[in-house]
């Protein structure tokens, strides 16, 4: 999920490099801490990043799994050349959807 939000970030053109951290605590559905490294490339300060993603994308583990569709059985695609960089329909991860949604909350 974390790669699916970097990736939307960057193709929403709020910053040129993302990378996103989320921890989780046993028996607490929501992340206890997420934390967004922009890389000195942000187009709109860092604390805002946050805020839109907090807003968009709903981090429970079970919402991330209804959401990128995890229960198909894909294991041997995932299985064989990685499961990154894949343009194939089955890796949802590696979708820009969220592009609008996010440069809109942005105000760009």
């Amino acid at each position: 999920m974390a790669r699916h939000i970097a990736k939307n970030v960057v193709a929403a053109g709020l910053a040129k490099k993302c990378e996103i951290q989320i921890a989780y605590a046993i028996g607490v559905a929501h992340p206890v801490s997420v934390m967004i490294d922009l890389m000195g490339t942000g187009a709109v300060p860092k604390h805002l990043v946050k805020k839109i993603i907090l807003e968009v994308f709903d981090l429970r583990p079970a919402a991330i799994i209804e959401y990128l569709d995890l229960l198909r059985p894909i294991y041997r695609k995932t299985s064989a050349y990685g499961h990154f960089g894949r343009n194939e329909p089955e890796f949802t991860w590696e979708k820009t959807n969220m592009v609008d949604v996010i440069r809109e909350k942005a105000g760009l």
